[in-house]
């Protein structure tokens, strides 16, 4: 339920403040205790050994290590994959970089305008800024794109060869097919798919479909021949089953979703972002606005409902992963750690909560061979906690440090 601040693309070079990587060779973190995002239980007093940017061993002791090395004694703080965070909204450099220092290392994107989430995924991979990798979604796809919002006149800016679909009425099966190709030719990760109406606009209603049928059909069909997995926004049922009978790979929020859609998701393997603690936070909103006034009625109405389907998804062995819905902004004060504390909410163990925000979102993201968990040949992307969050989820708020591809760019442990 999220209102989107836009932040211009020039924004991008009007920082002086970026953070400043470490760069090493090898980093060896001893007498840790490892959450690994995969076991059932952690490894105590472990020795981890990251060189070149890669988790090159797990074990009692590090051999081997050139005398530049750098040694990091965690004295039993708790060494975690980088959080994965499966539906963030990146519009700025300000925020993706909130969002490393939150812990986060990859957020897949879930809307931007003008493409910023692909600028930003390209920052990354050139090693220009510290950023988490982002996977880029670019424009929504949804059938009347005048009578969105956020405003998107900046898709017919990116792609004025669209500017015939600047019209108020359904773009129809052709026109869905042109919006994703478009998307695709900026060479984004995941497509979007509408689904549902939106629940963070006042005048919609989140339970009616958006997309018909064939149009779901036809997104889906474009983005897979191409090897792109699809998300769907769907609040309510009838467009959450909808979207998986298209063939979408994640369902987003799913407020409504019935057990007989639950089933068919499980049937059809596919994942469930529920982004419960954006409709928590909104319950108690920050304004006196009359428009924040009428969405705290309807997250009132609508929380309930969510929990209970993210309960039951879990109880019916769907795969359910976090996502914060968040820009990480500084007035935005969704994050990662407060979906963690909602997922413990409905059931999960602590060690759950962490492998939905880690490994099992990065399987459900297509990423699992290269980031998502402590493995020898993944990405070292890792965070430290001062506390043990399988005894308090909370302790995933309080970030000592954090790896990101190797280098070390966020450091409170003050050795």
């Amino acid at each position: 339920m999220k209102k989107f601040k836009i932040f211009s693309v020039a924004s991008f070079v009007s920082f002086s403040f970026l953070l400043t990587a470490q760069t090493n060779p090898v980093i060896v973190f001893e007498h840790a205790n490892v959450i690994d995002g995969i076991s059932a239980e952690p490894l105590r007093d472990a020795t981890v050994v990251v060189r070149e940017g890669k988790i090159e061993s797990i074990g009692t002791a590090a051999k081997n290590l050139p005398p530049s090395a750098q040694h990091f004694d965690l004295g039993g703080k708790w060494l975690l994959p980088g959080l994965v965070d499966a539906h963030v909204h990146p519009f700025s450099l300000r925020g993706a970089q909130s969002m490393l220092r939150a812990g986060v290392t990859t957020g897949r994107s879930m809307l931007t305008v003008h493409y910023i989430d692909v600028g930003l995924r390209e920052l990354h991979r050139r090693g220009d800024i510290d950023i988490p990798e982002i996977l880029a979604a670019g424009y929504p796809i949804i059938p009347i794109p005048t009578q969105f919002q956020p405003d998107m006149t900046g898709m017919f800016l990116d792609v004025p060869e669209l500017d015939d679909l600047r019209k108020d009425s359904d773009i129809g099966v052709e026109g869905v097919r042109r919006l994703v190709r478009a998307n695709l030719d900026h060479h984004v990760d995941v497509i979007k798919v509408f689904a549902t109406e939106r629940a963070g606009v006042p005048t919609t209603d989140p339970r009616k479909q958006m997309l018909s049928d064939a149009e779901l059909a036809a997104a889906v069909e474009e983005a897979h021949r191409a090897g792109v997995k699809v998300a769907a926004h769907a609040h309510g049922d009838e467009g959450a089953a909808a979207a998986v009978r298209a063939g979408v790979d994640t369902i987003e929020h799913g407020t409504y979703l019935s057990d007989g859609t639950l089933r068919l998701m499980h049937e059809k393997n596919v994942c469930f972002t529920p982004t419960l603690a954006v409709s928590a936070m909104d319950i108690n909103p920050s304004s006196d606005s009359a428009e924040a006034a009428a969405l705290a009625i309807r997250s009132r109405g609508m929380l309930p409902r969510a929990r209970e389907a993210a309960r039951h998804a879990r109880q019916m062995g769907i795969r359910v992963i976090a996502g914060s819905d968040s820009g990480y902004t500084p007035d935005d004060p969704h994050r990662i750690s407060d979906e963690m504390f909602e997922l413990v909410g409905i059931g999960m163990s602590s060690m759950e909560a962490i492998q939905a925000a880690t490994s099992t979102s990065a399987e459900c993201l297509g990423i699992s061979k290269r980031t998502g968990s402590i493995r020898p040949g993944l990405e070292a992307d890792l965070i430290v906690a001062d506390q043990n969050p399988l005894t308090d989820i909370n302790a995933v708020r309080d970030v000592l440090l954090v790896v990101n591809d190797g280098k070390i760019v966020f450091d409170h442990l003050n050795f």
